[in-house]
């Protein structure tokens, strides 16, 4: 496979993990309607690349109408403490009609996902456990970054300006689906 991964293996049921918040989180059928077309920017889906044995990460964040991607350095561990500095980092470039809502997986680096929530317009929404089509644009490009970002490599070894350039090709990658417009055009040009 092109993605160097074995067709089959045995994974654990969604239905077994524990709740890992303090604060309540709202699962993706509290989203607002108007995510699920694709019809304005500003709705991210979010997810963590992590590196062999969970010793690095890089956080993506992809904006689900343009595919426009944003890759966060986090060179000093993945926890929820550090993802919440690097996520606001980040987020702080963006304008903020642009951040609407953050779909995440419930992984336990979201642990402070209130905090997060305060960036976004209209807050943060959990995928069900196990269910990464859920978020199928973060998925699909998460796969993409895979060829330059390749599973059981440390990703400490990427630098913030590595990343840069990779999140630059990737951006500026005509897709079918943009009608061969690249998710840097469309993420630009709409409002």
């Amino acid at each position: 496979m092109r993605t160097g991964r074995p067709l089959c293996k045995r994974r654990r049921r969604g239905d077994e993990r524990r709740n890992r918040y303090v604060v309540p989180h709202q699962r993706i059928e509290h989203r607002p309607a108007v995510v699920t077309d694709r019809v304005r920017l500003g709705d991210w889906e979010g997810d963590l690349i992590v590196g062999p044995m969970s010793r690095s990460a890089v956080a993506t964040l992809v904006d689900r109408r343009s595919r426009f991607l944003r890759l966060v350095h986090l060179p000093d561990g993945h926890r929820s403490e550090q993802l919440l500095a690097a996520l606001t980092a980040h987020l702080m470039t963006i304008p903020t009609g642009k951040r609407l809502t953050l779909t995440w997986d419930q992984g336990s680096e979201m642990a402070r996902h209130d905090q997060v929530a305060l960036l976004f317009g209209e807050g943060v929404f959990f995928a069900d456990p196990g269910s990464p089509w859920m978020r199928g644009t973060n998925e699909n490009t998460n796969g993409l970054l895979r060829q330059y970002l390749r599973k059981g490599t440390d990703l400490r070894g990427h630098t913030a300006a590595d990343l840069a350039v990779i999140e630059a090709k990737l951006n500026n990658r005509p897709r079918k689906t943009l009608r061969w417009k690249t998710p840097a055009e469309v993420f630009a040009l709409a409002r």
